[in-house]
């Protein structure tokens, strides 16, 4: 099988003619401001790719979505990166979903989502120093008007925010057990959108009204600084997974076109795709565990090792590739410039090594892996 084949074709199963469409526009215009790469996300049922097909989605596994991930990455990149917590969104809506005790509208949700075709943006791995990377940055009080809650707070970055048409984020409700998660539409009276990014921007809620009923805890029981509930670790185990995957499809298209270079010579492209293909190797392996329903704390501090395994992996990949392809022109260097960089971006995603680095050793020594 050739290399990024068995990505490609699983992309092509589950989200037909998507990449042919994507592999029509340059490289810079699917990374521009104009990119009709969200459109075509949409179009082509990259909304619905990890929704469940007796619920009218494409019902990708866990390695399905990291393969097309891969693949996504290594066409548009940032759509892959961006696209990744609307997955993360539909897979932690449907994990609660199924826990739902008959006494919310969680289906209702979850319905509407798939049924509008809803593109999801998720705030919930935020940059904010000090700060847990699980703690919820915003809060809601009674609005003392029948059932409906006040939100108020803000989070950044948060990928989607310009297309975005509902907002999933953890929030600290006051008078409740601990966080939960509320959907609001991006057209809400309160809901702004602001900062540089074309895709990853601040989200504020001033003063918006969100209905108890699509507040839905992660736990019942769960305190704010507790270890993270089930969901929501199962979830961020899902991030790590397909971020890692978006990344590694940047840097496996510098790959490719070594590869695909004659004049480099064929020891330095076995050595670099040996080496990618070692990292994806062991990205699949974690994706089997979370199809499997491993416990999600095991399975999370795996995620976690493994992402930071391919980051050390890019850091060594990226750069050899870039020196390998010096020779080309210019249009062709101002693009493996901007990958190069673009993947060196996995190290930058939530949480960062330095912030993971205590919680893990303190579980390696039995305790609990606390990622707050």
């Amino acid at each position: 099988m050739r290399f990024l084949e068995r990505e490609r074709a699983t992309m092509a199963k589950l989200l037909p003619d998507l990449d042919e469409y994507l592999q029509e526009v340059s490289l810079m215009e699917l990374e521009g401001p104009d990119s009709p790469g969200i459109q075509y996300f949409r179009d082509f049922n990259g909304v619905r790719l990890v929704v469940p097909r007796d619920y009218e989605g494409r019902g990708a596994t866990a390695l399905d979505a990291l393969r097309v991930q891969r693949a996504l990455g290594s066409r548009t990149p940032s759509l892959a990166v961006a696209t990744t917590l609307h997955h993360v969104a539909m897979a932690t809506l449907f994990g609660l979903a199924t826990t739902d005790d008959g006494k919310s509208n969680r289906w209702e949700l979850v319905n509407t989502v798939v049924r509008d075709n809803l593109l999801v943006a998720f705030g919930f791995a935020e940059e904010r120093p000090g700060a847990g990377i699980l703690s919820p940055s915003m809060t809601a009080t009674d609005a003392h008007v029948w059932d409906w809650l006040l939100v108020n707070g803000r989070t950044r970055p948060c990928s989607l925010a310009r297309s975005m048409d509902l907002f999933a984020a953890s929030v600290m409700i006051d008078g409740w057990n601990g966080p939960a998660m509320i959907l609001v539409p991006a057209d809400a009276e309160g809901l702004s959108v602001g900062g540089a990014g074309a895709e990853s921007e601040q989200v504020t809620l001033d003063g918006v009204t969100v209905s108890k009923q699509q507040a839905v805890p992660w736990a019942p029981d769960a305190q704010p600084d507790a270890q993270p509930d089930v969901m929501l670790t199962a979830g961020f185990a899902w991030f790590q997974l397909l971020m890692t995957g978006s990344y590694l499809g940047a840097a496996s298209t510098l790959v490719e076109r070594v590869l695909l270079d004659n004049r480099v010579p064929e020891s330095e492209r076995v050595q670099l795709l040996m080496e990618v293909e070692d990292a994806m190797s062991a990205a699949e392996g974690v994706a089997r565990r979370i199809d499997d329903g491993d416990p999600a704390e095991s399975t999370l501090a795996d995620s976690l090792y493994i992402r930071y395994c391919v980051q050390d992996t890019l850091s060594r990949v990226v750069p050899r590739a870039v020196e390998l392809l010096g020779h080309l022109d210019s249009t062709a260097s101002d693009e493996v410039g901007y990958l190069a960089t673009f993947a060196n971006g996995l190290a930058l995603q939530p949480p960062t090594r330095s912030q993971t680095t205590g919680p893990l050793a303190a579980y390696l020594d039995d305790g609990p892996l606390t990622i707050a």
